[in-house]
């Protein structure tokens, strides 16, 4: 395959305007050499792929596993998510700095310079990984809005009456994504609208749950030193269902498709060796921060409200909890219909949208990438309904039961490894030229990604360990 810098970029990317990307690399250029405050201020006016990342990573995975973390393990295991956050923003930086330096499209510098079998098993994984995730989020949206109806009507919806509602629900959401799908790039009012709107959804329900958390802390229910101390690492479970949350959070924080989408979004911006400080500035403060913000407030929210614990063990540990069933559990702790049933399940179906809607957008841009072909016309739009058999989600719902987000983040966590050591590879070899790392610096960071690669490796390797070899 060829890396033709005239290809199209990704279709969810603006093209950059000339002027302004000159004017700004300009301001870059005279921010290098000043104090670390200096340049931080300037790098903080502008926002860049992070928070396109950001949007991508706060779904129904992160959500759910933050959920499920806080049910299960209380206020322990909120190290968790931060820690694989910034194991993954680690490997991004170096994918950013790689691009930035030579200006070549990744897969095709991998196969090139790298490892042509990593390149494949990369490109192939993404695919992959997609379109096992692809299946939760139909039945997350498909489930909610019929936990919403319930509510509404007052009246269970069991048997053919709540299977119907669920398959209308799906074919509504998989009509409805695919216009959005094609019609992205377009500049339609409608998508831009839409796009708004469910980010709106998601992040109510971040403020909702930090309103939980000021009313449980106000009552006296939350012991903020057991918060503090879950942000050490000093807990891991050992058990299947616990190691499976955990490689659920881990999954979800950076998955595999990310990593192929992001180092097209800094082509698609004409950003090039000016910017690679910005690029790390803007992982840091438009990934992690606002991610371990969001699902931290999740984790703890759920923990004083849900947790065996305060509920005075009326839920077993391991029982696992739906979205369903928070729902109607967050209602029977005091929190109100209006949130509990309709402000939560509507953010939990915005998540879903936004996410099956960039799913397709991703698989539809990573076909086209490595068959070498526009990311437009009949081709493109055929291969971004690749994820769509994951409308059958919403008929096995109830067998796919509750857990249903985390082990699916599990299986796209065990691909992550994939992608980590191939830019490991790229990145110490001669690939990068004069642009290669030096010094004491370079040694420490080749030292942190050999740590992601390992982490990510070990814990998909525990996880096989726990949840199939172990007696």
């Amino acid at each position: 395959m060829s890396n033709d810098e005239s290809r199209a970029n990704p279709p969810m990317i603006a093209a950059a305007d000339a002027e302004a990307l000159a004017a700004e690399k300009a301001e870059l250029l005279a921010l290098e050499g000043k104090p670390l405050g200096v340049r931080f201020r300037g790098y903080a006016k502008k926002s860049g792929p992070g928070w396109l990342q950001s949007a991508m990573t706060l779904g129904g995975g992160s959500a759910m596993s933050s959920l499920f973390l806080g049910v299960n393990f209380g206020y322990r295991m909120l190290w968790i998510q931060p820690f694989a956050m910034l194991l993954g923003i680690i490997m991004l930086g170096a994918m950013s700095h790689q691009t930035l330096s030579t200006g070549e499209r990744p897969f095709g510098a991998m196969r090139k310079h790298g490892s042509a079998f990593i390149a494949w098993s990369w490109a192939i994984a993404t695919l992959l990984s997609t379109v096992i995730w692809h299946f939760p989020q139909y039945g997350l949206a498909a489930g909610m809005t019929k936990d919403m109806v319930s509510a509404a009507t007052g009246k269970p919806l069991d048997g053919s009456d709540g299977t119907a509602l669920m398959v209308v629900v799906g074919i509504v959401v998989l009509l409805f994504s695919t216009w959005i799908t094609w019609n992205y790039s377009k500049g339609y009012r409608g998508v831009r609208i839409y796009e708004r709107l469910l980010k709106c959804l998601v992040w109510l329900i971040v403020i909702a749950f930090a309103a939980v958390i000021l009313r449980c802390s106000l009552a006296g229910k939350i012991a903020w030193w057991q918060v503090a101390k879950g942000f050490l690492p000093l807990y891991l479970p050992t058990d299947a269902v616990g190691v499976t949350t955990v490689m659920g959070a881990f999954g979800a924080a950076v998955g595999i498709n990310m990593t192929f989408l992001y180092p097209y979004t800094l082509l698609a911006r004409k950003w090039g060796r000016e910017h690679r400080g910005l690029a790390k500035f803007d992982l840091y403060t438009g990934m992690l921060i606002p991610y371990s913000i969001a699902t931290g407030l999740i984790v703890v929210a759920a923990a004083a409200t849900l947790h065996p614990q305060v509920l005075d063990g009326t839920m077993a540990y391991g029982s696992g909890v739906s979205p369903v069933k928070a729902a109607s559990m967050l209602e029977a702790a005091g929190l109100g219909k209006a949130f509990a049933r309709y402000v939560f399940g509507l953010g939990v179906v915005g998540m879903a949208l936004s996410t099956i809607t960039l799913h397709m957008l991703v698989n539809g841009f990573a076909f086209c990438e490595i068959l070498g072909i526009e990311p437009t016309g009949w081709k493109y739009r055929l291969a971004c309904l690749s994820p769509a058999p994951g409308i059958l989600g919403v008929l096995y719902w109830s067998k796919m039961g509750p857990w249903i987000a985390v082990p699916t983040s599990a299986i796209c966590g065990l691909l992550l490894p994939i992608a980590y050591i191939g830019f490991y590879v790229m990145h110490n070899r001669e690939y990068l030229g004069d642009d290669a790392p030096r010094g004491k610096a370079a040694r420490w960071y080749d030292l942190a990604m050999a740590l992601s690669i390992f982490v990510a490796t070990a814990s998909a390797v525990y996880f096989l360990y726990i949840k199939y070899l172990r007696g």
